[in-house]
């Protein structure tokens, strides 16, 4: 699984517009996430790439440890053809996010 990204490369991505995906569950999305980021849980995010595909934009996963954002980014590596980042933990992100 790819490594999270740097505060530097998800302050890049943010600032082209890319797209904050959070892979978790709807439980745990609704207990907390990364300002302005969409529910997509890793389990149905093969039938979200197309929707993800139109955007062009950069997309940043994230979830609770990084471990299924690793995974999704992993998956999107071989469909989408824009950059795709590893967030790791929702908070690492909403700390970029809140910096910006």
């Amino acid at each position: 699984m790819g490594n999270s990204a740097s505060g530097e490369e998800l302050s890049a991505a943010l600032k082209q517009g890319a797209m904050i995906v959070d892979v978790r569950s709807p439980g745990e999305f609704a207990g907390g996430h990364a300002t302005g980021a969409v529910n997509y849980p890793l389990g149905g995010l093969a039938s979200k790439m197309d929707t993800l595909k139109q955007t062009g934009k950069p997309v940043v996963f994230c979830c609770a440890s990084g471990g299924r954002s690793g995974s999704a980014t992993d998956m999107a590596k071989g469909v989408l053809p824009q950059e795709v980042i590893n967030g790791g933990p929702w908070q690492n992100v909403q700390k970029v996010v809140s910096s910006m």
